[in-house]
């Protein structure tokens, strides 16, 4: 008798914890949600709370890479709904939560080994990791708050909350004959079913997605028909250049060999050099990305033109150096 007031003394104390970042958070919820329930029992039903990459059974000392998602319904479906979230989690000391400095989560003020977040996220995902305990302790108990609020700065009602709570069995209490994969991890979410399955995507969503999608074909199309006539109009100038002046027995100046060793030199240099970085991109699995754009193929491209352009100015030099002198370079 005992041993149960004890666990519900602890489990009061837990969800009384799980509620200090609501009432933080514009002021809190009310007493009761939308279906005249106890919010802080039930939570609210107005957005979604997801926990990705959770054990059906830890293993001791073991760990695994929890990713937390808290966002109302339009977030969700993609449109523009709420964009600031918090959290606080609690596993009520049984193990320990570990996070890398961007994820911008801290040890939660009171409870010992709880966390939240340091401060509001944009898109309301954070991932940290939970390492198991050294020993079997049983049944390790979840509690989770979170709250989804519109950046306002005030209380209203495009501020939402909601509470989610999961369990992760001790060791050794599954077995399967099935692969690995199937009991490795899950997902658990809370909210209302249209939240959760229900997803409608509204007009004016599509419109911009077309709009954008429009906006991504003409700027790639645009650079690859400018750079590509702009490379056929180069080489065009050149090929007709070179049949012009063997057909009038014309060709580059001379140039003397004290200045055309230097030259040759360098260009052979940038030549190789540009090739190299042309190579070494166009075989990298790591994008070129700059403000968001992707810029590979463009510099890919460049770097193979620019070999090229270098590799005919070696051409060039050598036809110079062998140029017979006039009279004004005797002189």
């Amino acid at each position: 008798m005992r041993v149960s007031i004890n666990r519900a003394f602890i489990c009061v104390i837990v969800v009384a914890a799980v509620s200090i970042p609501a009432l933080g958070m514009s002021n809190g919820p009310g007493a009761y949600n939308s279906n005249d329930e106890l919010t802080v029992k039930y939570g609210c039903s107005c957005h979604n709370i997801m926990v990705t990459g959770v054990p059906l059974m830890y293993e001791q000392s073991e760990s695994y890479q929890l990713t937390i998602r808290v966002a109302d319904s339009l977030t969700l479906s993609g449109g523009e709904g709420n964009t600031q979230a918090g959290f606080l989690l609690s596993s009520d000391s049984v193990g320990n939560f570990t996070w890398e400095e961007d994820q911008e989560i801290r040890y939660a003020e009171g409870p010992a080994d709880d966390v939240s977040h340091s401060d509001t996220d944009l898109d309301g995902s954070w991932v940290l990791t939970w390492t198991a305990p050294d020993d079997d302790v049983g049944i390790v108990q979840f509690w989770i708050a979170g709250n989804s609020v519109d950046g306002g700065g005030i209380p209203d009602d495009m501020d939402y909350w909601n509470v989610l709570s999961f369990s992760i069995n001790p060791p050794g209490t599954i077995t399967t004959d099935e692969s690995g994969s199937t009991l490795e991890t899950r997902t658990i979410s809370v909210g209302t079913y249209d939240s959760l399955f229900l997803l409608e995507v509204s007009e004016e969503q599509l419109e911009q997605e077309r709009q954008d999608a429009i906006s991504q074909r003409v700027f790639s199309q645009g650079n690859l028909f400018y750079w590509t006539s702009l490379t056929a109009l180069i080489v065009g100038a050149v090929v007709q250049k070179e049949i012009l002046e063997r057909r009038y027995d014309d060709g580059p100046e001379f140039l003397a060999s004290e200045l055309a060793y230097p030259q040759g030199f360098r260009r052979a240099f940038g030549c190789l050099l540009t090739f190299y970085l042309g190579v070494r991109w166009a075989s990298s699995d790591s994008p070129i990305i700059f403000q968001g754009v992707d810029f590979t193929d463009f510099a890919t491209g460049t770097a193979f033109l620019i070999s090229a352009w270098a590799a005919y100015g070696v051409y060039r030099t050598v036809l110079a150096a062998r140029t017979l002198p006039d009279a004004k370079d005797v002189l």
